[in-house]
C-alpha cells in the first residue's frame, strides 16, 4: 500500500518579510521528492514546519489525508535529519543503532572503516564520520517518510554515491523529502523535483526549468 504526505496552506513571515506563502508538495512512499532553492528561500523552515518543530499560524500537513500537527511525536510516520548534529555525543555506535532498532552489521558492511569504532562515543568521530552515522540512521529509520536537510555536507564523493544507492533501495518501502546544495545529486535522485522561490513551490517538468526559475545557469 502506498502512503502519501501532502503539504499546503503554509504561511510564514519574519517581521515584514514573507518567507513561505504559496506552498504545495506531495511525497509518496516509493518516491524521492527533491526540493531545491537558493539560500534564504526557506527550505529548512519548510522541513521544520512539516516536522512540527517550527510553529506557524497556518499550515496543513496530511498523512494519508489525516492532519498531523506534531509529526515529531510520530516517528512511525516521519523522521528528520537536520543540518546540525543531533545525536548526543556521549552515545556509542552500538547504542545509536540499538536506539534506532537498526542492524549495525549491515552498516559496517557498507562502511567497514567504522568497525574499530563500534564501542567509541561519537564525540571521538570526525565531523564527516558523525554525519555518515546520522544520515544512515535517518535513511534506514523505520518510518514511512524521512526528511533529509543537506545530507551530503561534509561527506566524501565516494560516500555520497554509496548513500545514493542506499536511498534508491530504501525508497522501495518509504518516501523521502530531500534538499542539498549539491543539486546535481538531488536532480539525479528525485522522482519529483520542486523549486522553492519567493515563498512558492514549483513542480519542475524538465531540467531546463531549473534555469527558467532562476536556480542555476545550465
Amino acid at each position: 500500500m502506498n502512503h502519501k504526505l501532502e503539504v499546503d496552506g503554509i504561511f510564514l513571515e519574519f517581521g515584514n518579510r514573507k518567507i513561505l506563502s504559496d506552498i504545495y508538495f506531495k511525497c509518496e512512499t516509493g518516491n524521492i521528492c527533491g526540493i531545491l532553492g537558493r539560500n534564504g528561500q526557506g527550505k529548512s523552515c519548510l522541513m521544520n514546519i512539516v516536522y512540527g518543530s517550527l510553529k506557524v499560524e497556518s499550515k496543513s500537513i496530511r498523512f494519508d489525508n489525516n492532519s498531523i500537527f506534531k509529526a515529531y511525536k510520530r516517528p512511525d510516520l516521519i523522521t528528520y535529519l537536520p543540518q546540525f548534529n543531533f545525536i548526543p555525543k556521549s552515545l556509542t555506535l552500538k547504542r545509536i543503532f540499538s536506539d534506532f532498532d537498526l542492524d549495525i552489521t549491515e552498516f559496517l558492511e557498507s562502511f567497514p572503516d567504522f568497525k574499530i569504532k563500534a564501542k567509541q562515543p561519537i564525540r571521538e568521530f570526525s565531523g564527516g564520520q558523525r554525519r555518515i552515522v546520522e544520515v544512515y540512521a535517518i535513511i534506514k529509520s523505520k518510518s514511512l517518510f524521512s526528511m533529509l536537510d543537506e545530507p551530503f555536507s561534509h561527506i566524501m564523493p565516494i560516500q555520497i554515491e554509496k548513500f545514493k544507492q542506499i536511498l534508491k533501495k530504501e525508497k522501495e518501502k518509504k518516501g523521502f523529502l530531500i534538499t542539498d546544495h549539491m543539486y546535481r545529486h538531488i536532480v539525479d535522485l528525485s522522482d519529483n523535483l520542486y523549486i522553492l522561490k519567493e515563498g512558492k513551490t514549483y513542480l519542475t517538468k524538465e531540467s531546463e526549468d531549473l534555469q527558467t526559475l532562476g536556480y542555476v545557469k545550465l
